[in-house]
């Protein structure tokens, strides 16, 4: 038997790019920075919206209970201070866990704004140690510019690069983005920042199956926080010492590629810049998995229309692309909130039933309404190939769904046909006040009338916030409503 050859080559140019792209001192765009702000303002709100649910406060606060961090990082809405790496976690599980945050979707999905639990426990974290040291704090600028990177990162590997097609979960790429910026942000050199990389993808990783049936359950709301804090984990373990692993990605045999990627290697459509900043998608109008927002909102549109005869209903015709089929239409009973909010039938049934879709529709209690599975049963859906061509095209990357209601005496509605929602780039004018509304109303579930008008007078213009410092944005959204 041939004994393995021990030659470490260089590291392997994945790493390189993201670590060379992270040091990169650059000036985005003020329209860049702008839409950052907007998402930022948007995740924090999601976030404290969040805390309203049980399910989500349960896993809050630190493991070990009472027990208390000299100089931690406070979670926005509640009073804990955690270390980094728990502060992390949590922060992103209140961004995440009501499917309400920003939005990418391509070859892999995800939400970039994820990463914000990592980014924010850190930026608070490094800015009080900086304070110790006689040094500035960090900037909201600086957290501004990271966000920018950690979303180009984890936009960009998604483009082409589809992890759901291998089983894998997309809070790999919240965890490599997270990794490589905070890696950065402890001061990290391009070395440090390809070690850390490199840890992030031996790493074990989650599988896609609590996101699917019949398996869809509570985890696809924590699992991006648990990415944040093992990104945080393990770029502190590098800039303690921890070594890397060079060809972690080509390694014959042992490397991610042959054993997670069915031997294939990353593409690229495009070098890392802005891109996927200016075009995140915003969720504005419904907590509902994005492939849903347009049909969602097509059904609302028709509820007027139908909420009178919901008895004489035939059938339901969706058309809709190939992904939201893959992902969100499922048939049976649905056991918890998140299976509810990852069914097409359930979030248009509900639409069409109230004329609008919150949180609350996906709790049991309202769940038990019989009409809503009556509805379910009446659906076909089918593949428009053109939405699914569009879904992909660099130039449109629409998220089309056409909706036409089915009456016993043959008579149909109007087909509804919306290629773009609310929160995507070619409505984003008509998106922005309804996104800043939203911001405040979820600013209200948790603050009384001076915090809301403080932290909204402080975040409301660019040039104002991103010369906060860290520690005084953070503090605003500290404790709860009392």
């Amino acid at each position: 038997m041939a004994s393995d050859q021990n030659e470490r080559s260089g590291p392997d140019c994945v790493l390189t790019e993201i670590a060379d792209y992270v040091l990169n001192d650059i000036s985005f765009p003020e329209q860049t920075l702008e839409t950052a702000r907007l998402c930022l303002l948007d995740s924090l709100g999601c976030a404290l919206l969040a805390l309203n649910y049980d399910a989500c406060t349960r896993h809050l606060g630190p493991w070990a209970e009472n027990t208390k961090v000299a100089g931690g990082v406070p979670v926005p809405g509640t009073n804990y201070i955690l270390d980094p790496v728990k502060a992390a976690f949590d922060i992103g599980t209140c961004v995440r866990w009501l499917d309400f945050n920003d939005t990418w979707l391509a070859a892999e999905w995800g939400h970039p704004s994820d990463n914000l639990g990592s980014l924010l426990s850190l930026g608070y974290f490094v800015s009080k140690q900086n304070l110790k040291q006689g040094e500035k704090p960090l900037l909201v600028e600086d957290i501004l510019n990271a966000m920018i990177k950690a979303h180009e990162i984890q936009g960009c590997f998604a483009l082409e690069n589809a992890f759901n097609q291998v089983g894998l979960d997309h809070v790999i790429l919240v965890k490599l983005a997270s990794t490589a910026v905070a890696t950065q942000m402890l001061g990290g050199t391009r070395d440090d920042i390809i070690n850390a990389c490199s840890q992030a993808f031996v790493d074990g990783h989650p599988l896609r199956t609590y996101r699917h049936a019949p398996n869809t359950g509570s985890r696809k709301s924590w699992a991006a926080g648990d990415a944040c804090s093992r990104a945080v984990q393990l770029a502190m373990m590098t800039m303690r010492g921890e070594k890397g692993y060079p060809s972690v990605l080509t390694a014959p045999k042992w490397g991610f590629y042959d054993v997670l990627f069915k031997g294939q290697s990353f593409k690229f459509q495009r070098d890392y810049g802005h891109y996927v900043m200016d075009h995140i998608l915003f969720k504005i109008s419904f907590p509902a998995e994005f492939h849903s927002q347009t049909a969602v909102e097509a059904a609302v549109k028709l509820h007027d229309v139908v909420k009178d005869r919901l008895n004489d209903i035939k059938s339901i015709h969706l058309h809709t692309h190939e992904a939201a089929i893959r992902i969100i239409c499922k048939q049976g009973p649905l056991h918890n909130p998140a299976d509810r909010d990852h069914c097409m039938q359930y979030m248009v049934a509900v639409a069409l039933l109230e004329g609008d879709l919150n949180a609350d529709h996906y709790e049991d209690e309202y769940a038990q309404n019989p009409k809503i599975d009556e509805l379910r049963s009446k659906f076909v859906i089918e593949q428009d190939p053109a939405y699914t061509q569009d879904y992909f095209d660099p130039e449109k990357r629409s998220i089309a769904n056409r909706l036409r209601i089915e009456f016993n005496d043959g008579t149909f509605t109007d087909e509804i046909e919306i290629h773009y929602p609310l929160g995507h780039k070619r409505r984003r004018e008509e998106g922005v006040p309804v996104l800043l509304d939203k911001f405040e109303s979820h600013l209200k579930t948790r603050y009384d009338d001076e915090r809301v008008r403080l932290i909204q007078h402080s975040a409301s213009q660019l040039n104002s916030l991103k010369n906060l410092s860290v520690i005084e944005f953070m503090d605003m959204f500290e404790g709860p409503l009392e």
